[in-house]
């Protein structure tokens, strides 16, 4: 099934965000049906950043084709502005394609963005976002990767306002619509009474953000047909490394973290490192 496919079921995607193949890979070891690239984990994992646009686009494209190359999952691929203009875009995309992304998200912030749940914020016109959608469209190799939508114009000119910019997005051609940072239950209502049933909806469950945080089954009764959890990993990562490195330094010794992380066999388990050795064998018998 094509997650354009499945986006059109009745129940929602659930996508964690991941940042580097062993994250991917534990998504789909989990049993996940797809994955989120976050821009955002990019800048705080790869770079020790915030998110504000640091990020470069054969950064994310590197990474996309790491990921494909470890996972089967459908990848869902935050491309924050498209790094330029509607030119940009279109080489954006192509590069993503190739790399292996099932969708590509593109957002109307000026560059440089910022986290959709930071403050200060500003949006290119719709107009010139309309034009980058197009773009997108255009450059696709295949009419299965997904172009998803973001318009951070909530912050800036109000809900309203976003939710025209979406309508626009979606006239363009947009396959997915992703509305950032509404602020309360009502403005999740609102948007999926404007769209359910024409696009699928995205919907980012942001851990100290500026929407309400509501489990799937919640998200999937107001009418979103996809949910990310784009930088959950990372902030779940980084408390449990602090907890980590604070026993060592207190303790000199990993024992009292040692019911909480897998040991030596388990992640090469994880990682595949047997089924590697089993099939270095095979070629090592070849060679003989």
């Amino acid at each position: 099934m094509t997650l354009r496919e499945r986006l059109k079921g009745p129940r929602i995607l659930l996508a964690p965000g991941a940042y580097d193949a062993l994250s991917a890979l534990l998504v789909e070891q989990a049993g996940f049906e797809a994955v989120y690239l976050s821009g955002a984990s990019l800048a705080h994992t790869r770079l020790g950043r915030p998110d504000i646009g640091l990020v470069t686009a054969s950064e994310v494209e590197n990474t996309v084709a790491n990921l494909r190359e470890r996972i089967a999952l459908p990848i869902i691929v935050d491309a924050d502005t498209g790094y330029g203009n509607a030119l940009n875009v279109m080489r954006t995309v192509k590069g993503l394609e190739r790399a292996g992304a099932t969708a590509i998200q593109l957002e109307d912030q000026t560059t440089p963005k910022r986290c959709g749940h930071l403050d200060g914020k500003s949006v290119i016109p719709a107009a010139e976002m309309v034009g980058k959608v197009k773009a997108a469209l255009d450059a696709r190799a295949s009419p299965e990767t997904l172009i998803v939508a973001r318009t951070d114009a909530a912050a800036v000119d109000g809900f309203d306002a976003a939710l025209d910019r979406a309508e626009r997005y979606l006239e363009a051609g947009a396959d997915v619509l992703f509305v950032e940072a509404p602020r309360s239950l009502d403005d999740m209502k609102a948007a999926t009474a404007r769209f359910k049933g024409r696009v699928p909806l995205l919907a980012n469950m942001v851990e100290g953000g500026k929407t309400p945080i509501l489990p799937a089954a919640e998200l999937e009764a107001l009418g979103f047909s996809l949910v990310i959890f784009a930088a959950g990993l990372v902030r779940a990562f980084a408390f449990m490394a602090r907890e980590y490195l604070a026993g060592i330094k207190r303790d000199g010794s990993t024992v009292a973290f040692r019911d909480r992380m897998l040991d030596f066999t388990a992640l090469n388990a994880v990682v595949g490192t047997p089924r590697m050795f089993e099939l270095g064998k095979r070629y090592d018998a070849e060679a003989r």
